[in-house]
């Protein structure tokens, strides 16, 4: 059987964040740009039915149906229609992980009405064990804005009627009533029918008051039979398969028929709105009704603590699913395999793959399922690490990201860069230190809950064996601690069971082992307080040599807990806390490195040449915290940072008025880098970008419990530099000549990812100079009708004949500020790709060259196939210095003529100039002529 592996490589792909801006309407229009720019796939964000009001789509309400909001199956279909038609794929975001726990959510709204009974239990992730003991087998629902006390006494929760259904409300959150819980309220309004009928007659002839009490004895006893039915309904403890059939068919029938006497039945129906105000006014007979519920509404804070499902990261409206189980696969796979199957959908992006309980397994089934689908997955690698042998294409190209960009970093600015961060944050620890303090700070406030489970499986297994049963619980809860935060990845992939292969051996590769071993050796230097013996016992337990069928789900649990330490830890709280430049801190990014060498940069494309052909390589996406050009601009500082701390010192004197003692001095370092990268920046931009800033560095403010004094004091630091008109002329003096240098990294960007081994990847918007920041900054609205323009402006000379006229200056100038000069050089190299298929083959190899000269160490090239060469400048702050330029540097071609697609110039010695073959434009793109 083929795997997705053998099949040809995509050109590249437009990654769409689909939206309230952008549905399958919109992009259905824009299907024409996006085949004229030379794309092959349009990558879409999810497509499934979301929450109300999705912003980006992960929340997945309905995976039997495609989102109503952005235009439901007609707009989808005309999407397709319109892809098809101009020879164009998709690429489409699956989230295999999770759902949201909305009321929109059917599977979840059972799970809440009937707990374990319901027919969507085993859908969830949910530990129904783990409650406090007072409410058995029931679901925490942290939502609520105080404690529950208060909550309840101040009227906030209610209890609602539609039709013969009820729920639950607290504000904008909706709750299910568990139907056994029903028989209170239809016997008190059984009880008060006949005395309501009776109050209604008062003074009436006798035979009217004998109907009206018999229709109320009636009534009565309809009510009171619905109160007995609903009663006897299985218990939500009751799980054997027959028990959830009855209950599930019984409650049905019962609510049919409840709805259809409190339509026909005036009385029974204010009996019952009678009953439902009664309680509703009663604090005690609603706490009542509560208690009986398959869920406890709680202080949303208990939710870091005590929280008994499974959910994305730290997001408890995010539940997890159980993925590993065939019937929760078939059940949430069957539309979009069916896409696939109808030829809709070439690709699929498999969102955090991390958090499946056994991701090797999972994949396998996806594979199988479509064989000839093109699959990556949402993995950060660490440095070096090596992606798991899973039957997928690659990833979506977070590593490339890093190292491309690193290429442009001077190592020599390192020191002072460090130095400076030191001095502006008064933090003078490493940064591994950083992390481990960050991770900690995220496992006690914000993952607490998963700890505390994981924790409880450990104590399991020490019980289980007398050697280690006498440990203390608060022993074992620090040494689960100590080995989380010091995972060096974000996790391994060791399976009890693979769900492929019944009795099948656990599966552990040497690469997974050692990352165990390793890091529980660490745990255990770095916490010689705790017993060394212990880190040996659970790393035997990791590795399911001991711990029997508690250490397999201990193991597998830990591994799911791994990433969300690391993303939470590193990504969210480190990243925003050691703050030496801003593109050290992107996602797979490493703070604590500096630099990327060419030989690792090579070293890197040739084994993804060889062994990830078909992965995509990234520049932008929404996940970045800073745009390729701002990033792009911000590395030109680690060639001038003795230069850029003196200027950060003068700003500070000139700003000291606008900031309060209390104002950290990692936030204000991070506020100038950020108005210098993006200049010209908005305010209002940049206060949403400080304040998310703030919250994650969790120093003195955070999502948690924000502080709204400190806060202030950022935001008045920040409007003090943009009202102070001076202060934004020294910023646009240092800014303005960083633009063009830093346009030179960005096109060294595109030409990298263009021509390296894998399939570029394009953000929206990003085929012009783009100075977003994070998200939901990246998301706003794109100017696509002016990306049009420029595409269409491009005219005759893009289309070009086999010797074309040289390409006119103004394709070319980089001060243009619109972007064209980077829409020529995306569009030139998307032709390439297109023309020399051989060059981007799975199987075409991969060649570094190496220039000779003063400058050598300032070029980047290397060949794909026979046909193509790349060459890209790095550290170009140097090269743009009055006093610098390529001076004797040159490269050496094979032989042959070569001609440079961005300027139509053709090279025709064995070699040439740095000099003169840049000298119009300061990447190149070498196409062999003869």
């Amino acid at each position: 059987m083929k795997t997705n592996k053998d099949r040809p490589n995509p050109v590249a792909t437009y990654r769409l964040q689909l939206g309230a801006d952008c549905g399958f309407a919109r992009a259905a229009e824009l299907v024409p740009y996006l085949a004229a720019l030379g794309v092959s796939h349009l990558y879409l964000s999810p497509i499934l039915q979301a929450g109300p009001n999705s912003t980006h789509g992960y929340d997945v309400t309905d995976h039997a149906r495609l989102s109503a909001e952005l235009g439901g199956e007609v707009g989808y279909r005309n999407l397709c229609a319109a892809l098809a038609a101009h020879g164009l794929s998709q690429l489409v975001d699956l989230v295999p992980n999770h759902m949201a726990a909305l009321p929109e959510n059917p599977w979840w709204w059972d799970v809440l009405e009937n707990g374990p009974n319901s027919v969507a239990a085993a859908t969830f992730d949910i530990d129904w064990d783990a409650g406090d003991g007072r409410v058995p087998h029931a679901i925490l629902a942290p939502v609520l804005g105080d404690h529950y006390g208060r909550v309840l006494d101040a009227g906030e929760i209610q209890l609602r009627r539609h039709g013969g259904r009820f729920e639950l409300a607290y504000h904008e959150h909706r709750f299910p009533v568990a139907p056994r819980t029903l028989d209170t309220v239809l016997g008190a309004a059984a009880d008060t029918v006949l005395g309501a009928a009776a109050d209604t007659v008062l003074g009436a002839a006798a035979d009217t008051v004998l109907g009206a009490a018999a229709d109320a004895s009636q009534a009565r006893d309809r009510l009171g039979f619905l109160a007995d039915a609903f009663a006897a309904l299985p218990g939500s403890w009751r799980t054997e398969p027959e028990a959830t059939q009855r209950r599930h068919r019984d409650k049905e029938v019962l609510a049919g028929l409840l709805a259809n006497l409190l339509k026909i039945d005036a009385a029974s129906a204010a009996a019952v709105d009678g009953a439902v105000a009664a309680i509703n006014a009663d604090p005690a007979a609603l706490d009542a009704l509560l208690d009986r519920q398959n869920y406890r509404l709680a202080h949303w804070r208990r939710g870091a603590y005590e929280l008994d499902y499974r959910r994305f990261f730290d997001i408890t409206s995010l539940v997890g699913l159980r993925m590993d189980r065939r019937e929760v696969f078939d059940q949430t796979h069957a539309l979009v395999l069916d896409l696939v199957a109808q030829g809709c959908i070439d690709g699929l992006r498999i969102d955090h793959p991390d958090g499946l309980r056994d991701p090797a397994g999972y994949l396998a089934w996806l594979a199988a399922a479509a064989p000839q689908c093109w699959i990556v997955v949402e993995k950060i690698l660490a440095q070096d690490e090596e992606l798991a042998p899973w039957p997928v294409a690659g990833t979506t190209g977070y590593e490339f990201a890093v190292l491309a960009g690193g290429l442009h970093l001077d190592p020599r600015g390192e020191a002072a860069l460090t130095a400076l961060h030191q001095a502006m944050s008064g933090d003078g620890r490493s940064y591994p230190e950083v992390e481990i303090d960050a991770k900690r700070h995220v496992l006690d406030r914000m993952l607490a809950a998963d700890l505390s489970r994981l924790t409880a499986l450990f104590l399991r297994v020490c019980d289980a064996e007398r050697a280690w049963r006498d440990y203390p619980t608060a022993e074992l809860h620090r040494g689960l601690e100590a080995a989380l935060v010091s995972f060096p990845v974000y996790r391994t992939y060791v399976a009890a069971a693979p769900v492929t292969a019944a009795n099948a051996a656990p599966t552990l590769s040497p690469q997974d082992e050692a990352v165990i071993r390793a890091a529980l050796a660490a745990a255990a230097e770095d916490n010689g307080a705790l017993p060394g013996e212990l880190f040996e016992f659970l790393a035997e337990v990791l590795l399911l040599r001991r711990g029997g069928p508690a250490g397999a789900e201990l193991s597998a649990r830990f591994q799911q807990l791994t990433a969300p330490v690391m993303a939470k830890g590193v990504e969210d709280t480190a990243g925003y806390r050691y703050h030496r430049l801003g593109p050290l801190s992107e996602v797979g990014g490493d703070p604590g490195s500096f630099a990327v060498s060419r030989p690792r940069f090579h070293a890197h494309n040739a084994r993804v040449a060889q062994r990830w052909p078909g992965t995509l390589l990234a520049t932008s996406t929404h996940d970045t915290k800073r745009s390729e050009d701002v990033r792009a601009r911000l590395s030109l500082l680690s060639e001038q940072a003795i230069h850029w701390a003196e200027v950060v010192q003068s700003w500070r004197k000139h700003t000291q008025p606008y900031r309060a003692d209390l104002v950290d001095g990692g936030a204000e370092l991070f506020l100038y880098e950020m108005l210098v990268g993006a200049h010209p920046l908005p305010a209002d931009r940049a206060a949403a970008v400080m304040t998310k800033a703030m919250r994650e560095a969790k120093l003195h403010t955070s999502w948690l419990d924000p502080q709204p004094h400190y806060e202030a004091a950022v935001l008045a630091l920040l409007q003090g530099c943009y009202d102070d008109t001076h202060f934004q002329d020294r910023v646009a003096a240092f800014a303005t000549p960083l633009i063009v240098p830093g346009r030179m990294v960005s096109l060294a960007l595109v030409v990298a990812k263009l021509a390296s081994p894998g399939v570029a990847d394009i953000y929206q918007g990003c085929e012009l100079w783009d100075n977003s920041l994070v998200d939901p900054d990246n998301r706003r609205p794109v100017a696509f009708a002016l990306r049009q323009r420029l595409l269409a402006q491009l005219g005759d000379e893009l289309q070009g004949s086999e010797d074309p006229a040289p390409v006119p200056a103004r394709l070319l100038d980089l001060s243009d500020d619109q972007g064209l000069a980077k829409l020529h050089a995306l569009h030139r190299g998307l032709r390439v790709r297109r023309q020399y298929p051989h060059a981007f083959a799975a199987n075409a190899s991969y060649q570094p060259l190496t220039a000779q000269g003063q400058r050598a160490a300032h070029v980047v090239a290397w060949q794909r196939g026979a046909g193509v060469i790349a060459v890209t400048p790095r550290l170009v702050w140097a090269l743009t210095r009055p006093e610098a330029g390529w001076g004797d540097t040159e490269l050496a071609l094979p032989p042959g003529g070569w001609c440079d697609v961005f300027t139509n110039q053709v090279w025709m010695a064995s070699t040439v100039a740095l000099g003169a073959l840049l000298d119009r434009f300061p990447v190149a793109l070498l196409t062999r002529q003869t």
